[in-house]
């Protein structure tokens, strides 16, 4: 299962993936801003009696972290991305002030590095039992951009890789549209077309839709 959650003034979507058999679960961009906002994430996991074994980046953009030190140090979990992005991780207090965030310094989090193609299980212990989530590479938007293949709920979590109709901004440091869109095109899309695409913001949408309306990828 995915629960979706929106947070801070960026409008950020967190997700949560858990596993309703043995409840455990990964939190996928804690961009809580508020205390309010921790505490809805919170409540969340503590009411559906679950436990956080990982918190995984889908990259290091600061709205998209306002809240990892809270959670990390919540859960006494490492952050799970993959290395490219980690010094943004390292700028994370710079980059809040230009973009009008109060975050932490996140330079001394214990980070758990991924790579390209890369499977995690929720339990390594019941693995065949556990939903998978694939860990594939997408740069261009940034340097270290994941997206999170869960193939038991036919879903990607995209981060600000793809969105409804749209792709994310390759302006920003690091950003390279065409290697976005060669990443896309081979990397998101040749999943199945009724595989729901999770965005970093706004409104969910499906692999099949992409394909044929998303102008850009076309």
């Amino acid at each position: 299962m995915i629960k979706q959650f929106t947070f801070n003034h960026f409008e950020v979507n967190t997700y949560v993936i858990f596993d309703e058999q043995t409840k455990l679960c990964a939190i996928v961009d804690p961009a809580c801003e508020a205390s309010f906002e921790d505490s809805q994430l919170m409540q969340f996991v503590e009411v559906e009696d679950l436990t956080p074994v990982m918190v995984l980046l889908t990259h290091a953009h600061v709205d998209h972290i306002a809240g990892l030190r809270q959670v990390c140090e919540h859960y006494h979990l490492p952050v799970t991305m993959h290395a490219e992005g980690r010094h943004l991780l390292k700028q994370a207090a710079l980059y809040g002030d230009l973009m009008g965030f109060a975050v932490d310094d996140m330079s001394d989090l214990e980070v758990n590095e991924i790579e390209d193609g890369e499977i995690l299980h929720l339990s390594p212990l019941t693995f065949h039992l556990s939903p998978q989530i694939e860990c594939r590479y997408v740069p261009g938007h940034c340097p270290g951009s994941m997206c999170y293949v869960v193939v038991v709920d036919k879903a990607v979590i995209t981060g600000d890789a793809l969105f409804h109709f749209s792709i994310g901004r390759t302006d920003l440091p690091g950003g390279d549209y065409p290697t976005l869109i060669e990443k896309l095109k081979t990397r998101v899309l040749t999943l199945p077309d009724d595989y729901r695409v999770l965005p970093g913001h706004g409104i969910p949408s499906q692999i099949g839709k992409e394909k044929k309306y998303n102008s850009f990828l076309i």
